[in-house]
């Protein structure tokens, strides 16, 4: 006869198990520190780290490794953290299902997006279903990085890449094109730039290298052969900014310069495809809530799809000076 695996749970004392130090378990995981964690909670970090030595007894396990740098998780509360995401989950479920359509479109949403899309397409288009679930919080994260969906840093994610692992559910939301752009004020002070070979001494508004958070943003590397002058920005909100003021070309995403009529497509042969994906957690996505947002970000996505993917003649009038 085999070894039986006894859980975590069966090795506690139930008697003194308390289910709601779950809740200070999973905060702190998440957070790494006990002060952001406390700060989540609206808790003092003495009763957070008091939370976290009870469930530990209870479990009669170590869950976390304690340094200057934080808490990390240990073997076994890695193991924890599954379980109680699971519960966590399944807890939602519950209240989304007793309490029927009005409270699964309460409670809060956070969408994790990079910050082009996030700031030049959420943003505007998400407040109409913020009036339309008045219970329901939105919250869009609108930054140029990753976003975890198991540490619940949000509970949808629009990526660049497709995720091949962990327990997660992705869609294509939408090809999108990106090409070069020049102020007016950049083509007075420089002349007409049609070819390739026109970009020779210009500047390029560029990505800092180092602080690509994905390869597939790496598209100026094959320009360098025409003009190493850069000027570098984190963001693509920087690197429009940077461009609208005069200070260089910059490569930019087609769907975001609708307010911009300073700007002008220039040397047309030059373009770039890149996707979008949606991604949640593959036991959130049940929620009613999530669920929602998520058939939104979709339908709004495939009824301006001619504007993702440059076809609606938008920049037409600005491709000459």
């Amino acid at each position: 006869m085999g070894d039986i695996e006894v859980t975590l749970c069966e090795k506690a004392n139930m008697d003194t198990f308390n289910w709601d130090d779950l809740r200070f378990f999973l905060a702190v995981a998440r957070a790494g520190r006990l002060t952001a964690a406390s700060r989540q909670l609206e808790a003092d970090h003495t009763t957070v780290s008091r939370r976290i030595a009870a469930l530990e007894k209870a479990l009669k396990a170590k869950l976390f490794e304690r340094s200057p740098q934080g808490y990390a998780l240990t073997e076994q509360g890695e193991r924890l953290l599954i379980k109680a995401e699971t519960m966590e989950t399944q807890a939602l479920a519950v209240a989304s299902e007793v309490g029927g359509s009005d409270l699964a479109l309460s409670g809060t949403v956070r969408i994790g997006a990079p910050d082009g899309f996030g700031t030049y397409f959420l943003a505007p288009e998400l407040g109409a279903l913020a009036e339309r679930h008045p219970d329901l919080t939105l919250q869009l994260v609108a930054l140029p990085r990753t976003f975890s969906l198991s540490k619940r840093e949000a509970d949808i994610a629009i990526t660049l890449e497709r995720p091949t692992e962990g327990r997660l559910v992705s869609r294509k939301l939408t090809d999108y094109r990106l090409r070069l752009y020049a102020s007016d004020a950049y083509l007075r002070r420089h002349g007409p730039i049609e070819e390739p070979a026109d970009l020779a001494g210009k500047t390029l508004v560029t990505y800092v290298p180092d602080l690509l958070y994905s390869p597939v943003l790496d598209y100026f590397s094959g320009l360098e052969k025409y003009t190493s002058r850069r000027f570098e920005c984190a963001s693509v909100v920087a690197q429009v900014e940077a461009v609208r003021a005069g200070a260089g070309i910059g490569i930019l995403h087609d769907y975001a310069l609708r307010p911009f009529p300073e700007l002008r497509l220039i040397v047309p042969s030059i373009s770039y495809t890149r996707t979008y994906w949606l991604v949640t957690h593959a036991e959130a996505r049940s929620l009613r809530r999530v669920e929602e947002v998520q058939s939104f970000i979709l339908e709004r996505v495939r009824a301006n799809r001619g504007l993702f993917e440059g076809t609606l003649g938008l920049h037409a009038a600005r491709e000459t000076v």
